[in-house]
This record gives structure tokens, sequence and C-alpha cells, in this order.
């Protein structure tokens, strides 16, 4: 098998920036809504497909957005978001599985560090690459489906996106 890159993207590519560009336009809770919403929707198949029995990566989805509902606590929600990073370190033989549980974990962590919510572009490009070609293809083939699917997610964002958000969350991404 070949070497796996464990994310996709680059912090200068000009989808990664105009993705950046538009997560710093909006408050810290559109932003974890969006992670949420797109990882439930895109990127916690992935990992299903491979792990249907494990339920963690879905319950710590559901934990956050039982937080931004005013349901349960950070201190619950962090519970069930550490459990995704010890799924993630099992999914090791499973390409896929593991960036999808690397961007669930980033996405889910984007409520106490709302900059994580770029691992959603970076691991959550790799896990679709490596579930539709594999892991044995050219690196411009990763990178073509990297840029698509984050011009995806800021898609998905602008529609949820408050126009001239007047608490915009505070960012500096130190990268």
């Amino acid at each position: 098998m070949a070497k796996v890159r464990k994310m996709l993207g680059k912090a200068d590519s000009t989808y990664i920036i105009s993705l950046m560009r538009l997560i710093e336009t909006q408050n810290n809770n559109t932003i974890i809504k969006w992670c949420n919403e797109y990882a439930n929707e895109y990127i916690l198949p992935i990992y299903e497909k491979d792990y249907p029995n494990d339920l963690r990566l879905k319950n710590a989805l559901n934990a956050v957005n039982e937080w931004l509902e005013g349901k349960i606590k950070l201190v619950e929600a962090k519970k069930f978001i550490k459990e995704v990073q010890v799924a993630a370190r099992e999914a090791e033989k499973k390409p896929a599985a593991q960036a999808a549980a690397r961007a669930i974990g980033a996405t889910t962590a984007t409520i106490n560090t709302v900059t994580s919510s770029l691992g959603l572009a970076f691991y959550g490009a790799a896990s679709i690459a490596y579930s539709s070609v594999g892991v044995n293809e050219q690196a411009y083939v990763y990178d073509e489906i990297a840029a698509k699917e984050c011009k995806k997610m800021e898609e998905a964002l602008r529609k949820i996106a408050i126009i001239d958000e007047p608490n915009p969350a505070k960012i500096n991404w130190y990268c």
C-alpha cells in the first residue's frame, strides 16, 4: 500500500484560503453547526461503511448538537469528542475511515477551538478521496478531489452563513 497522506490540501491553496475567509465572517455557532452538519452528512457514512457498529463518531456529532441546543454542558460533550480520537487511532488499517474519524474529531473539537474547523477540509477531503479512488492514485488526482470537495464545503457554509454577521469569530489561523 502506498504511503497515505493524513490530510489533503495546503493552507495556501486558493480553495482553502477562500474557505478560511468565509469562515472568518461567521460566528462560532454558525461555524460549529456547518462543520457538524457537513460531517454528519458526508463524512460519517465513510466511517460507518467500515465500522457500522461503532457509534463513537455519531455520538460525538450528536453531543455537539446537544451542546449547541443548550441541552448539555461543554464538559459532557468533550467526553464524546475524546472518544473520536481513540477511534481514529484504531482505524489505522482503513485510510478512508481513519481520515473520516480525524475529520470528525476536528469538526467536533470546533466547539472548543474554532480553528479546528479547517480539519473538516483537510481530513474530510482525504476521507472522501480515499473512499472514492483508494490510496494508490497520483497526487494530482487527490489534489483535484480536495479542491472539488472544499468548494462543496464552502457552498454548504454559504447556505447557512449569516450575511453581515455582527459578531464574527475571532480567528488566528497560525498557518
